[in-house]
């Protein structure tokens, strides 16, 4: 089964409208997510929780690593330089953190407030080589603005 991006952004948007709670938008979008695809062997939000760390949220599938500093792995990768990360083999990928031996690939986008400030992380491992695309990479990045890209500056 693979995800139909419009039909899961107005269930999303339908779940969270009027929510302002950054965990509570986080918990729902994960959980619509990680059930959508079958592509998706963990679902899961790092949020940035001081300056250059992030720090596991909401997630589906088995554990994640619990900190992720910005200069380390896919995560940090994403959250230093402000931008999607799709690694097609994540063995290839300079600084891999393995939180999962199974994961053989990932995306991963940087999560943004109303002020164009990263919050946080969306980290989708898969257990298949190069399971995600530019067309998910669209629409994960329009489906994360519409959520998050409402809330208020943290500063």
């Amino acid at each position: 089964m693979r995800v139909n991006y419009e039909d899961l952004s107005k269930v999303v948007a339908a779940l969270t409208e009027g929510e302002t709670d950054e965990v509570a938008l986080m918990a729902t979008v994960v959980c619509e997510l990680h059930h959508a695809d079958d592509r998706f062997d963990w679902t899961g939000f790092y949020r940035v929780t001081e300056p250059e760390v992030l720090k596991i949220g909401p997630y589906q599938g088995g554990h994640g690593c619990l900190v992720i500093p910005f200069a380390r792995g896919v995560c940090g990768a994403a959250a230093r330089l402000n931008e999607t990360q799709l690694v097609d083999d994540v063995d290839a990928f300079p600084g891999h953190i393995a939180c999962s031996s199974s994961t053989r690939s990932e995306i991963v986008l940087p999560v943004r407030n109303r002020a164009g400030e990263v919050i946080g992380v969306l980290d989708i491992d898969s257990n298949q080589p190069a399971a995600f695309d530019r067309d998910d990479q669209d629409a994960l990045e329009t489906l994360l603005h519409a959520v998050f890209g409402r809330l208020p500056s943290q500063s």
